[in-house]
């Protein structure tokens, strides 16, 4: 049984730790651009923020996530600006609302009924899948946060989270840039070590999804196959190694988020 509580913990210390982050920053420091295009730090805030409501909303009025399902299909490639640029705010006000929401989302998905499903874009989910899908945003824009200030963030064992959803969304990355999804399993197994998760707060042990005996495999740090299904950086730039063209294809392409196509990040040092 997923233990669903252990996963809105987790999705609260996510957050914590980019609250902590953001929180004492100057409010003109709000406005500097992070390697999201066009996308300033309160952009990143706006975007948790507004994504927090929308998924309260599929969680407890599925009528009025419906409705902005419906307002999103209007323009498909630019409703998550949209919904970023609405939730803009002052730093403070913007601060609140990303608190309150969160909260508000993390009450909502506790009283989802058990086997209950919940509308999202693409496909149903659980409140646990939703929780999940949480972390995995609350981590990928926090990168992005991070990346802008210079800090360096210790790997934590909820980087597993991510991780298996970078790994149950194999299919997803393929159909999402319109090719078949593969017959061929892959199986990924990601553990600690240089250069990047053996330091003090990193997880520990061997983090294994799919069958043993795939001829397909992707190694290498959680923390690079995390980056690397969030789209937070290049392939080029990652400790991961493919074993098998299935598993290769899926590196240059790997997409744990819903939606239209990412665009990833430019190799490190590249032009723009």
């Amino acid at each position: 049984m997923v233990d669903l509580d252990g996963l809105l913990a987790d999705l609260a210390d996510e957050s914590a730790d980019l609250d902590a982050r953001v929180g004492p920053l100057p409010d003109a420091h709000w406005t500097r651009l992070t390697p999201a295009d066009g996308w300033t730090i309160a952009h990143q805030i706006a975007h948790l923020a507004w994504t927090d409501h929308v998924a309260m909303l599929a969680a407890t009025d599925t009528e009025a996530f419906y409705a902005s399902l419906a307002y999103a299909a209007t323009d498909p490639e630019h409703f998550i600006d949209r919904g970023a640029e609405e939730y803009l705010a002052p730093p403070a006000e913007l601060l609140a609302r990303w608190r309150s929401g969160r909260a508000a989302l993390a009450d909502a998905l506790k009283a989802v009924p058990p086997g209950a499903r919940l509308p999202w874009y693409g496909a149903e989910m659980s409140a646990a899948s939703m929780a999940t899908a949480r972390i995995m945003e609350t981590f990928a824009h926090g990168q992005d946060i991070a990346d802008t200030l210079g800090h360096r963030r210790v790997p934590t064992a909820r980087l597993r989270h991510v991780a298996h959803l970078g790994f149950r969304t194999l299919a997803h990355s393929f159909l999402t840039h319109d090719r078949p999804a593969p017959e061929q399993p892959v199986r990924v197994e990601l553990f600690p070590g240089p250069p990047r998760l053996g330091e003090q707060g990193s997880p520990d042990g061997i983090w294994a999804f799919g069958p043993a005996d795939a001829a397909n495999r992707v190694t290498g740090p959680a923390l690079d196959f995390c980056l690397l299904v969030t789209q937070r950086r290049h392939r080029a730039d990652l400790a991961l190694v493919a074993t098998g063209p299935v598993a290769d294809e899926w590196l240059d392409i790997a997409q744990a988020f819903a939606g239209p196509p990412g665009n990833g990040r430019r190799p490190a040092g590249s032009l723009p």
